[in-house]
Formats: C-alpha cells, structure tokens, sequence
C-alpha cells in the first residue's frame, strides 16, 4: 500500500466510525429521492444487443448507449438509463479527500452459453453509471463518508489504479483477463487492494470467474462467509438467514414469492420469475484471504445488490423490499469493513 493509501485509509476509518452510530440509528428508512415525473417510470430494458466478443472499445450498454471503452473516466460522463441520478458537491479544497467508487472495465467472453439466454453477453457495464452513482451518494447520505460525485471507470493497466484501495466489478462470469491484467490484479490485491465483486449468477457463472482469480493467485482457496461474520454488523445489522440477502434483478422478481415454500415446483417457491441457470438459488458471500486474514476479494454470488441501486426509483415496493432493506446496508457494510480491515 501506498504511503497516500494509508493517509487515506487512516482518514477513512476516523470519518467512518463518527458516522457508523448514526447510520446505525437510521437504519429503519432510507430517505426516499423523489420518483419520476409525469411521464412515469421508463420502460423496463429488456437487453442490451452487446458486443462483447468484438476487440473494438465500443459497447452497448443499458437503454441502448455506446460506450467507448478506451475513453470513459467516469459514470458522471453517461446518462441515466433509468430515473435520473443525484448530483451532490464537497467542501472546495476537499475534493480529493473522499471515497471513490471504482469500476473496472474487462473484456466478456461469448462462452458457449449457461442454460437462461443472453445473460451470457454482459459485461462489466450492467447496472452502470446509475448503481455508482446512486450508492455514492448514498454511502455520502447514511454516513459522514464524503463521496465523489463522478466515480470512475478503469482498466486494470490503468497507471491510477493503485490511487484506489478498493475497485468494483460486475458480471464476472465470462470474464476475459489478458495476461499483463492477470499480473496486475495480482500486484494490486498483494499489496493491500481489495475487490469487491457482485451480480453473477449460477455455477457456470461461478466456474467461470473462478478460473480467471485462479489465473491471478493461484494458491488462495474461498471461504465461505457465515452471518456470524463480522462484515454482516459492521455498520447495519443484518440478520440470516442468508438468501434473505438475495435481491432479484427487478424486470425479473417474483412479487407473489414466498420464503416459507420449500416445494422447488411452486413458482412462487423462487424469488426469480426467470431461471438464473443452475446453482442460482442460494446466496454466497465468499471471500480470499491473505496470511493475516484480511479480505482481498468479497464475492456476491447470486444477488443483485446493484440492481438495489441503480433502480431504487422506477418501482417503490421494490425499493423498500430490496434496496432499503438489503441493497444499500449490505453494500455500505462491505465498502465500511474493507476500508478499515
């Protein structure tokens, strides 16, 4: 770690713990944005046609814009593509001194496909730039943390990257690393970096992007994380067991679910109208540790937390089911307990 990474880390943890006491009390209810306008809520998106298979820099992300991979700095830079994000300022000559969402850019495979359709094409852009955003200000909103209100984008040879104690990535199952990535992830996570990776489903899935973090430490093993585990009470209290942290992509919930079913054949058994491919039914938090068991890598395997931020907007009992209750307290959990661990 750096010498500005512990400056940074020391500053972090003093601002965290004036505010966990708050955030604890407020806990109850996320004050709500306002919803949208006239016109109402925008259209469900329904797929994106990406392009992840082409070498090019440029794909298509939600609501159908094209992103140029090569140049995007920040999810400030993209429109909304759901119901509009917050814009929020810090104290002039303060800037620098807050917390920057990171996301990393990485090349999908096309893959031979995991038994549910498109899902297979997504990439390190679903749930962006609104998910960052929204979670920053958020983070800014639920505790004294200042956040940066453009957030950033990179690639992993980015030469800022180790500016970033944590970064963020999405949609890792057919995650495609070149081999001077490989290395860098591997520099990045040894010297004190954490990544925190959410919203991929099923055990292809799984398989997948374990293949590539074998590729970068290939001696680490993943331990599962129970709710015992102190990530789960760091700031918000959040109680098992731990499928109720499963929050469902929102075009695909099931609103007439119901946890106490247990007949797999009842539809309403499954929190999810549309099949996520085998191995999608329970939530896992799994995390690599180093010698002194720190986490470097947190994994959400099979939840969305993200979609919990990027739409907490377009549908109210979807904010309070998911975003409210479990999207934002688990994110900010996470962000809190890697920053100061």
């Amino acid at each position: 770690m750096t010498a500005r990474q512990k400056i940074a880390a020391v500053v972090m943890l003093a601002v965290w713990l004036a505010g966990a006491v708050c955030a604890q009390q407020q806990q109850k209810a996320l004050p709500q944005r306002p919803g949208p306008g006239p016109g109402g809520f925008p259209p469900r998106w329904r797929g994106a046609t990406a392009n992840e298979d082409d070498p090019g820099p440029l794909v298509q992300i939600e609501g159908g814009r094209i992103v140029d991979e090569n140049n995007v700095r920040t999810a400030r830079e993209i429109d909304s593509h759901s119901t509009g994000t917050p814009m929020w300022t810090n104290p002039p000559g303060f800037e620098k001194d807050v917390f920057v969402f990171a996301r990393i850019i990485f090349k999908t495979g096309v893959g031979t496909g995991n038994g549910w359709g498109f899902g297979r094409r997504f990439g390190w852009w679903v749930d962006f730039p609104d998910a960052d955003l929204n979670f920053s200000y958020r983070l800014q909103q639920m505790t004294s943390t200042k956040t940066d209100p453009e957030c950033r984008t990179l690639h992993l040879m980015d030469p800022d990257l180790t500016d970033f104690p944590m970064i963020y990535m999405e949609h890792t199952g057919y995650m495609q690393l070149r081999e001077d990535e490989v290395e860098r992830l591997r520099n990045y996570l040894t010297n004190g970096g954490a990544l925190f990776v959410n919203d991929f489903w099923s055990q292809h899935d799984w398989d997948g992007f374990e293949a590539q973090m074998k590729r970068v430490l290939p001696d680490r093993n993943w331990t599962e994380l129970t709710m015992a585990h102190p990530i789960f009470h760091s700031i918000f209290e959040l109680r098992g067991p731990m499928n109720r942290l499963q929050v469902p992509t929102m075009q695909f919930w099931n609103q007439s679910f119901d946890p106490n079913i247990t007949d797999p054949s009842d539809p309403n058994s499954h929190i999810s109208r549309v099949f996520r491919g085998d191995g999608s039914e329970n939530v896992h938090l799994r995390a690599w540790l180093d010698d002194k068991g720190r986490i470097m890598i947190v994994a959400i395997h099979n939840s969305d937390i993200s979609d919990g931020w990027e739409r907490e907007g377009e549908n109210e009992d979807y904010f309070h089911t998911f975003s409210e209750k479990v999207a934002y307290p688990l994110g900010i959990n996470i962000v809190f307990y890697l920053m100061t661990h």
